[in-house]
């Protein structure tokens, strides 16, 4: 019977995504480019409306760039159906929440998710930061429950964050990792621990840049400048926070603070001032820059 499961397990062919955004059609759109039949989730139809628009003009500009046939294009919005009920989601093998980071909201969507779904459904969620074993927790299937955190934008970024929980099994690990390279990602794994990889060293560095702005060692153009041409990086760390969003730095250094209890952690002061006062990025058109 294990044998059968884990076979099963290992042949993903119906993908459900949870959430429209920026990431959720994201996925959806690199899942069904893959030739995954894909369901994606939301609350309301005019958010899954949006995603599906959102989906097609990424294609439309693959096409434009001969980077993709609209032949190929036309097939992948085919196989998106768009729902606004979770039950959709009731035959899918493999369901990616990427939904707000909100650790009671992502809790009672991974509940209600494990009343749904069949009993061989991988929970997979996009989280950047909460405890897969926590979100585990929320239901009757841990073994059955993995990080899968993609990056923002998900059609170009190549790297799925792969994030095995304590009880992940690894016929489930192994069926995300076969699935993320369908994709066409490049999946690398970590163990469940505060800010996994990616953010356990991405957000401390932005904290630090923030803190020496704040401190008046330079102006946010020179730090951003000094780090994109004397270390190479695509985006300078202020610029970085902006596009992220100020406030999902300032949580995730939250997360690292709680998860760690060390004060290097702690996030720079000018950081909560500025969500506070609503200063977000490019979301709300003011951060570090101006947009």
């Amino acid at each position: 019977m294990f044998q059968l499961l884990c076979a099963y397990l290992m042949d993903i062919e119906h993908i459900a995504v949870i959430g429209s955004g920026q990431m959720g059609n994201g996925i959806a759109q690199v899942a069904a480019c893959a030739g995954y039949n894909v369901t994606m989730v939301d609350i309301k139809q005019e958010f899954v409306d949006k995603g599906i628009e959102t989906i097609t003009r990424s294609l439309e500009r693959l096409v434009s760039k001969e980077r993709m046939s609209q032949e190929d294009a036309n097939q992948a919005v085919s196989r998106i159906q768009t729902s606004t009920d979770t039950v959709s989601c009731a035959n899918a093998d493999l369901v990616v929440e990427a939904i707000p980071e909100i650790p009671e909201l992502k809790f009672s969507t991974f509940s209600q998710l494990d009343s749904i779904c069949k009993e061989s459904t991988i929970l997979a969620t996009n989280t950047s930061s909460i405890s897969i074993d926590s979100i585990a927790a929320s239901t009757n299937r841990p073994q059955n429950v993995i990080g899968m955190h993609f990056m923002n934008p998900v059609p170009i970024m190549k790297l799925v964050e792969v994030i095995n929980g304590s009880d992940t099994s690894n016929e489930v690990t192994s069926a995300v990792l076969k699935a993320a390279e369908k994709m066409g990602k490049t999946p690398l794994m970590c163990n469940d621990s505060p800010g996994f990889v990616s953010n356990r060293i991405l957000c401390p560095m932005i904290n630090e840049a923030i803190l020496t702005f704040q401190e008046g060692v330079a102006e946010p153009e020179a730090i951003d400048g000094i780090m994109k041409l004397g270390m190479n990086h695509p985006i300078g760390p202020l610029a970085l926070s902006d596009l992220i969003g100020n406030d999902t730095v300032l949580h995730i250094m939250n997360v690292l603070y709680d998860g760690f209890g060390d004060e290097k952690y702690a996030p720079a002061p000018l950081l909560i001032q500025m969500v506070e006062e609503g200063k977000l990025g490019r979301k709300s058109g003011e951060g570090f820059y101006s947009y």
